[in-house]
């Protein structure tokens, strides 16, 4: 496959291609916006330096409880199980992650309008923003997979068209992370290199990729050189915790052989000035739930004190 001249990020490649240093800005904003948000100039330089934060206890346990209430629900919902946006475990039915949530809840959707969090998405995007992907993971006690070392941007840019390093994850989670349950492994300062990935991407790709990801993954050798730089961190916390990642950043978890399940809310924000384009993998886009092509004006914020309240 020809690379384009759009393509600033070739990766699925027929052959090892060495790795390179990112092209835009870690963080957007400059000037006003950047000094007025809440994340302060620590924040952001620890942003810059590591690709994550973590803010433990950002929601509060009643509204935790609240959207694990509307979780137990999900599970038991056969609408929702039979949804093609549902991923089930390897050879399973247990539920891996629904997708597209924030369409599904309007407790979820508010969530994702928090003033607290948008603003926080301006600080980091520079601009305003629309939710390109949500979901809910779960991770069940004892036999929860694994999710393999990744960058999300490079499945983004292959498989949905997402031209820049312009979106930014939040992951909150609703069950304790503990260092025994499964919790999200991220190299600090990975962000700031791009590695290309090899083998073609089959159509309909995703439809594997979402139960165990096999391609879009970098090779043992890129990924060690650049955790034994970087080394790798896992936050624990309580339930309500937040972790904020770059778009580019290594991140993976391990199976949970623990008994205690670990769920977590997972929304991505893409800058509005980065809307994408036709995926550079050369195949048709994904479906909606999994890249957003359609609703992608700036949101606009509700205020928090409805979380508790709607359902």
């Amino acid at each position: 496959m020809e690379t384009r001249s759009d393509d600033f990020y070739p990766t699925r490649l027929e052959r090892p291609t060495p790795v390179f240093d990112r092209l835009e800005p870690v963080v957007h904003s400059t000037g006003q916006v950047r000094r007025e948000g809440p994340l302060s100039e620590t924040d952001l330089a620890q942003y810059e330096r590591d690709g994550f934060l973590v803010f433990n206890n950002f929601l509060d346990p009643a509204t935790v409880r609240n959207f694990r209430e509307d979780l137990r629900a999900y599970e038991d919902d056969e609408a929702i199980l039979r949804s093609e946006g549902t991923i089930t475990e390897p050879g399973k039915q247990a539920i891996r992650s629904i997708f597209g949530i924030h369409e599904l809840s309007e407790r979820f959707d508010r969530l994702t309008r928090d003033p607290n969090i948008l603003a926080m998405v301006r600080q980091l995007l520079g601009s305003d923003a629309y939710v390109h992907q949500s979901r809910i993971n779960f991770k069940p006690g004892f036999h929860g997979k694994g999710f393999d070392w990744h960058s999300d941007f490079e499945t983004w840019h292959a498989e949905d068209g997402m031209p820049r390093m312009r979106a930014v994850s939040f992951s909150i989670a609703l069950t304790d992370n503990t260092p025994f349950n499964g919790p999200l492994m991220l190299v600090p300062g990975s962000h700031q290199t791009f590695v290309p990935c090899v083998g073609r991407t089959p159509e309909d790709n995703y439809q594997s990729s979402l139960k165990k990801q096999e391609l879009g993954v970098p090779s043992d050798q890129d990924l060690a050189r650049i955790v034994d730089q970087h080394g790798i961190k896992a936050p624990t916390g309580p339930a309500g915790s937040l972790i904020v990642f770059e778009c580019n950043t290594l991140h993976a978890s391990n199976a949970n052989m623990s008994p205690w399940p670990r769920s977590n809310l997972f929304f991505v924000y893409n800058s509005v000035e980065n809307q994408l384009v036709q995926p550079f993998c050369g195949n048709k886009p994904r479906p909606g739930f999994l890249g957003n092509r359609e609703a992608t004006g700036a949101l606009q914020p509700h205020t928090r004190d409805n979380l508790q309240r709607t359902g």
